[in-house]
């Protein structure tokens, strides 16, 4: 998986199709994302003891890899991403630019 936490990222379909966040969670078995404030779900909770009040609990929920596209940084377009073979291992590279990543 060429993603990681932290990279910028494109919704391209979905709910919150052309918003952008970044990766705060990556499962790679699952080919799934979190994204910083999209894919927002929201969850009920009861009041566990008297005199408390219930509460809405808002989170997000994980993506399918597909549904994302990484933004480049240095071009600042959606592209996809290519990998590199360097001596001391692999680097990302932008398709669109040609710029390491």
């Amino acid at each position: 998986m060429k993603l990681k936490k932290g990279d910028l990222v494109k919704i391209i379909s979905g709910k919150d199709k052309g918003k952008t966040g970044k990766i705060i969670n990556v499962q790679k078995n699952e080919r799934q994302v979190t994204v910083e404030g999209l894919n927002i779900s929201v969850r009920h909770s009861r009041p566990r003891k008297q005199g408390e009040k219930g509460q809405r609990l808002e989170m997000p929920k994980p993506l399918n890899i597909s549904k994302v596209m990484f933004v480049c940084p240095k071009c600042n377009q959606m592209t996809r991403l290519n990998l590199k073979r360097l001596e001391i291992g692999q680097a990302r590279v932008c398709k669109k630019c040609k710029e390491n990543i």
